[in-house]
């Protein structure tokens, strides 16, 4: 059995929030890269032109892409033949999350009440999700997702009976509700199938398929097309102020479920998609 120090899982907590925050991915840069070059209206290009900017002003200077570094999101992939000693492992991730940002400078946006709203000052606790796998490795994936695309994102139980239709149209008003509030261009995370509790986290775990894939089914690979060019025909665009590129990319996940059940999950993610992935 392969043993892992919880100080090991702390530091690539550590590790990886600090990356996630001073640098976008690769599949995120180059799909700005592709809005920009086939936008013609000059103030939504104008705008893909600043926000590639400030991507390389960051990634440059060490200094957050967005000033809301948001709700951090780990999700751990461990392999049963790990055994992690010296110490909890939610306290090891945790501590991870508290010493990337106190020490670099982000912003601490949790309260430790939904009420009271005393914040925390480190941006702990964090959101934990786990997956028991098998091997001797650890995957630690981590996502930095901020409040405004969060405080838009949607469930909504449909009839098993409901038409695709029904769906699409469901996606495609939960951006224009979204607004600007989201700040697109988009990155839209869907999820179908599950249950009420877990539809949320699928559409969440969507976000960190690379934006250049499409989903293996046919149906659903067809079904993301056919969605991006739907929301990009609203014509909303970068920051809601217009233009062809209101979303970067839609990603569709699936869950088997229940025969008297469809629900179906849009999660929202600004153009500033802070994911990033380490294997132990």
């Amino acid at each position: 059995m392969k043993t892992i120090n919880a100080k090991t899982i702390t530091q690539a907590v550590k590790k990886l929030f600090l990356k996630v925050n001073f640098m976008l991915p690769a599949d995120v840069t180059k799909k700005l890269k592709f809005a920009y070059a086939a936008e013609s209206l000059s103030i939504p290009k104008k705008i893909l032109k600043q926000i590639l900017e400030n991507a390389r002003i960051s990634n440059l200077e060490n200094i957050p892409i967005c000033q809301d570094t948001g709700v951090s999101f780990v999700f751990l992939e461990i392999g049963q033949g790990v055994c992690i000693k010296g110490g909890s492992l939610k306290d090891a991730v945790n501590k991870g999350v508290k010493l990337a940002y106190t020490g670099g400078y982000l912003r601490k946006s949790i309260v430790s009440d939904p009420l009271e709203r005393k914040n925390t000052n480190d941006n702990t606790p964090c959101v934990i999700h786990t997956e028991i796998t098998s091997g001797d490795k650890i995957k630690i994936s981590v996502l930095a997702k901020g409040g405004g695309s969060e405080n838009v994102s949607v469930i909504k139980n449909f009839s098993p009976a409901a038409d695709i239709s029904e769906i699409k149209k469901f996606v495609v008003d939960t951006v224009k509700q979204a607004g600007a509030n989201a700040c697109p261009p988009l990155v839209i995370g869907i999820g179908i199938g599950g249950t009420f509790d877990t539809v949320g986290l699928i559409a969440k775990k969507a976000l960190f398929r690379n934006l250049l894939s499409f989903n293996k089914n046919k149906r659903y690979s067809e079904l993301e097309s056919e969605l991006l060019d739907e929301i990009n025909k609203t014509g909303l665009g970068p920051m809601a102020l217009g233009g062809k590129t209101t979303a970067l990319s839609v990603l569709i996940e699936t869950a088997p479920c229940h025969i008297t059940s469809l629900p179906v999950a849009v999660n929202l993610q600004c153009h500033a998609l802070r994911r990033g992935s380490i294997i132990l």
